[in-house]
């Protein structure tokens, strides 16, 4: 597991280990004072937090501000979680929702862009507002939302629209993270959705078990069983991130029959290289967690100082296919309007007189003929 720099004021880590997961969700650092107990803010970083006051929320729980560099700037964990004054800089052709969420909404909540699932938008809030997040405008900017009217209104529609759509075998709870809400409220939801007979496969991506292990309490765990097959999709995206207490959470999931994979973006500066992507994969296999997919950093507002070439992550997947366990190589993907497309590299090659070579890992061709096509 991974090591982390004590805070500067000892005390934080003797308050939040001991403390329930509704207390450590309360006592998020969401003030510059408050962040100095845990690192030695830059000058570069206060101005951010400061220019930021009325533009984009940010708050960072105690497990997770445990795990930065309480005097490196560009930890990986620091990156995530602390503002930058990137994210106030405008980049070319950037856009507030890449991947349409906002022009495949159905209803308040329902977002149906693939024939057979959706998307239900339980939420914008998160227990820290990741600084890379594709739905920044919803969750981050304080002046925006992917949500038709409001979080606290009526599901009734949302559920209608499940219900009245048999097609819909797939239902997706996210947001923001849908594990900000008590366990009463989402057992509601989940009732819901399973007495839906055509809805086959409930999902949730939270990634509360990286950010606030506490939150995947027995008793949660208990409550998903009830619902299954329900499947949890996470976000890990660094080795640092694979802590006791996160392998913990992902543990008491996977003895309660809910299957976790892992869903991490590309980012600069952070896993863009072999070495950190190789350690990643390999940790989460240690702790019995798929990894499903590893996205493109999309160009959104706010984010596209995380961007790397499509020819970094290409490179990667070349050095990771072949050369290690199959099933920990993620799908690299560029999710957008039209769905998530395949980036990986392209190994079959047709010739001019019809026949198909293909390529491995190796760059190695073998000519399977014609009648293969």
């Amino acid at each position: 597991m991974a090591d982390f720099a004590a805070p500067l004021d000892a005390r934080c880590v003797a308050a939040w280990k001991t403390e329930t997961w509704r207390q450590q969700y309360s006592k998020r650092i969401k003030t510059l004072a408050e962040l100095r107990n845990w690192i030695n803010v830059t000058p570069n970083e206060a101005e951010a937090i400061q220019r930021s006051e009325g533009k984009y929320r940010w708050s960072i729980t105690h497990h997770y501000a445990s795990l930065m560099d309480a005097d490196d700037e560009n930890c990986p964990v620091r990156l995530q979680a602390v503002p930058n004054l990137r994210e106030l800089e405008a980049a070319p052709d950037a856009e507030t929702d890449p991947n349409g969420d906002i022009a495949n909404r159905k209803t308040n909540r329902v977002v149906h862009k693939y024939p057979d699932r959706v998307v239900l938008l339980v939420t914008e809030v998160c227990p820290v507002y990741c600084r890379h997040c594709t739905r920044k405008y919803h969750t981050t900017d304080i002046g925006g939302t992917y949500f038709g009217e409001t979080e606290a209104g009526s599901y009734e529609q949302d559920f209608a629209y499940i219900a009245a759509h048999p097609e819909i075998r797939d239902v997706l709870l996210t947001g923001g993270d849908p594990l900000v809400y008590p366990d009463d409220k989402l057992y509601e939801i989940l009732r819901r959705l399973r007495a839906i007979r055509h809805v086959e496969i409930i999902r949730i991506g939270t990634r509360f078990p990286v950010l606030l292990p506490a939150r995947i309490t027995t008793e949660f765990c208990r409550m998903l069983e009830e619902f299954h097959p329900v499947w949890l999709s996470t976000h890990f995206n660094h080795p640092k991130e694979i802590t006791e207490e996160s392998a913990a959470a992902c543990d008491r999931l996977l003895r309660h029959g809910v299957p976790v994979q892992n869903q991490s973006v590309l980012l600069k500066g952070i896993n863009d290289n072999v070495h950190t992507m190789r350690s990643l994969l390999h940790g989460l296999l240690k702790i019995r967690v798929r990894p499903y997919y590893l996205y493109h950093c999309d160009n959104v507002v706010g984010v596209s100082h995380f961007k790397t070439s499509l020819q970094t992550g290409q490179d990667i997947m070349d050095a990771l296919t072949g050369f290690t366990t199959g099933f920990s190589v993620p799908q690299y993907i560029v999710d957008t309007d039209l769905g998530k497309i395949s980036a990986s590299r392209q190994v079959l090659h047709r010739a001019g007189d019809g026949t198909v070579r293909v390529e491995n890992y190796n760059g190695q061709q073998r000519n399977l003929g014609s009648a293969v096509w």
